[in-house]
């Protein structure tokens, strides 16, 4: 891995400091306070043979000891800079020969003037009838999930395991209803974890869990789980490192802009998943909760349902778009899957790391608002007030300049800190107040903030709270290979989306995410058993879950079965219980 992989450190306050050092001094160095207030990452992408068929296996175990565990040969190495030439920020520290500095193509210089923006955009007046569809249907937690994770995706992942299986010489036998109780099982270990998986199955009465234990034998799913595969060996792009995910990627993406609400402010931004191994494209955040791991670019709604993901690669294997920095692009490819469920004013809010003037330009040619905060060196030589006399005047005191020939405004800020924000759609006015702490009196102020701030500091926030439910009930379960935490971060996202349609579909008998979470493991489980063994289904039968009071859900089967209470003709059952039982024995069916 050491002579194929590629490391880049980011972060100005350690470009200067670590130029000609090793590696290892650089992981330490970025360790320090000192560069605490910047931002810094290191890149480890995949080797370049990541599509060849070894990396299915990874040399770390899910018990062993976690962290950046980096060979000798490459924390010895030596780091120099690298200039890409893209447009992006030249901050990046590359294990590889230095590139030639690129001429950079000079754009006519801007000409700004002290006035408020003039959008001319057209106001939002689309209507969602997917989503009244989807109300009239009336879907239980497993019906949302399984929009998602619907028929097509579990047959094509049954047929690329048991493929998988037979490159290996193993008759796997892999069924759609076995894929259910795994997938029942990680869903389960998000908030029921052991030290060790295997103990699920044993028999000591501190660790049996009766619900897994009689769902599948242990043994099986260890095998199933070692050979889940989610493309062709034989078909895979090289040039693509994530080529073993891929078609799940994108089965995903078309299921998440298919369902998703049609809403008018969408978030962009980073989101991680939790990777140790040896292998893939991971990063390492220094400050962050999650502190190494997969980088993974997200468009969500402005209340976290994720519309479209797509896991970095680093500027070594994606060309950015010509003027754009990488992060601007992937937020073009956003908006491109955005427009083609119509050409609608849409507003996109994302934070620094993607914000530029040109970004802003290309957006507004789009016929798309987009608004975020944007660092100085990228406002191209807008004349605003310098930041330290702004400092001087009083909390909530701004200047702001508008580009003549596009409509584009950058607003500087004082708050706690000077904040410069750009947008092509919202301007100054209306100029409000809000209530702000001001640490040293131990007081709340009344300061002014511009229109643009404040529905920034509104809309923004999508992608954290997808990261906040993900991060509440993760899955845990983790095997061999070293796309196996991205499935469960995909799993996670799933459950996240089909939750917030829950919110949104059943207004009057809503569920927090913990219950809708256990009701879809539970059904998973009790009705996808394997019942081909003696005693196992009576024992599941015998299960007290029919009394819980949690997740049971009334819905139509189209072959008519008796009531299991009053024993008629019914056409409805509990999809919890699996049992017929008509709308007005249903209460008394759960509690008797």
């Amino acid at each position: 891995m050491a002579s194929t992989s590629r490391c880049a450190v980011a972060g100005r306050g350690v470009r200067s400091k670590v130029k000609s050092a090793k590696l290892l001094e650089v992981l330490n160095a970025l360790e320090k306070e000192e560069f605490s207030n910047d931002r810094e990452e290191i890149f480890i992408s995949p080797p370049e043979n990541a599509a060849g068929d070894f990396t299915d296996e990874d040399s770390g175990d899910e018990d062993s000891r976690r962290g950046a565990h980096l060979p000798g040969s490459m924390l010895h190495a030596t780091v120099v800079s690298e200039d890409s030439g893209t447009g992006e920020d030249n901050d990046d520290l590359e294990l590889q020969p230095a590139k030639k500095r690129q001429k950079t193509i000079v754009e006519p210089q801007r000409v700004w003037t002290k006035r408020d923006l003039r959008p001319d955009f057209g106001s939002w007046t689309a209507s969602d009838p997917h989503i009244e569809y989807l109300k009239s249907q009336e879907l239980s937690p497993v019906g949302l999930f399984e929009l998602f994770f619907d028929e097509g995706t579990i047959n094509f992942i049954v047929n690329e395991t048991n493929r998988y299986a037979r490159q290996k010489n193993v008759n796997l036998g892999l069924t759609a209803q076995e894929l259910k109780c795994v997938l029942g099982i990680l869903i389960l270990s998000g908030y029921i974890s052991y030290p060790r998986r295997r103990m699920f199955w044993e028999t000591s009465p501190d660790s049996h869990h009766h619900l897994v234990a009689d769902a599948i034998r242990r043994d099986r799913f260890e095998l199933i789980f070692s050979y889940l595969h989610f493309s062709d060996n034989n078909e895979l792009n090289e040039s693509d490192r994530f080529a073993k995910v891929r078609p799940l990627i994108i089965r995903m993406n078309c299921n998440f802009q298919k369902h998703a609400p049609l809403e008018e402010f969408y978030s962009f931004g980073e989101s991680t998943c939790e990777y140790f191994g040896h292998r893939g494209s991971k990063q390492l955040h220094t400050g962050k909760p999650i502190r190494l791991g997969y980088k993974i670019w997200c468009g969500t709604t402005s209340r976290g349902y994720l519309v479209w993901f797509e896991p970095s690669q680093g500027t070594l294997f994606t060309k950015p778009d010509k003027g754009l920095d990488l992060g601007g692009s992937m937020v073009i490819k956003f908006v491109d899957a955005l427009q083609e469920r119509g050409c609608l004013p849409y507003h996109i809010f994302f934070d620094k790391v993607f914000t530029s003037v040109k970004l802003m330009s290309i957006l507004r040619k789009k016929g798309v608002k987009a608004t975020g905060t944007i660092r100085e060196y990228r406002t191209e030589r807008c004349p605003l007030k310098d930041p330290r006399e702004l400092k001087k005047m009083k909390r909530g005191s701004f200047d702001y300049k508008v580009d003549e020939s596009e409509e584009i405004i950058v607003c500087r800020w004082h708050d706690s800190n000077v904040v410069n924000i750009c947008s092509n759609a919202v301007g100054i006015e209306p100029v409000r107040l809000t209530s702000r702490y001001l640490g040293a009196a131990k007081t709340r102020t009344q300061v002014h903030q511009p229109s643009l701030v404040r529905l920034y500091q509104e809309k923004v926030r999508g992608v954290g709270r997808m990261d906040q439910n993900i991060a509440k009930y993760k899955v845990k379960i983790r095997g061999m290979k070293w796309y196996s935490s991205f499935i469960g971060y995909v799993i996670d996202a799933a459950l996240n989306n089909a939750w917030q349609l829950h919110r949104i579909c059943c207004e009057d008998a809503q569920v927090d995410l913990l219950a809708f979470r256990r009701y879809v493991a539970c059904v998973y489980l009790e009705s996808n058993a394997d019942t081909s063994s003696q005693g196992r289904r009576s024992r599941r039968l015998e299960t007290e879950s029919r009394f819980d009071m949690i997740g049971h859900w009334i819905i139509h089967q189209d072959k008519r079965t008796r009531c299991a209470l009053c024993h008629s003709q019914t056409n409805t059952r509990c999809e919890k219980c699996q049992k017929g039982v008509h709308a007005k024995c249903f209460r008394e069916y759960h509690i008797r």
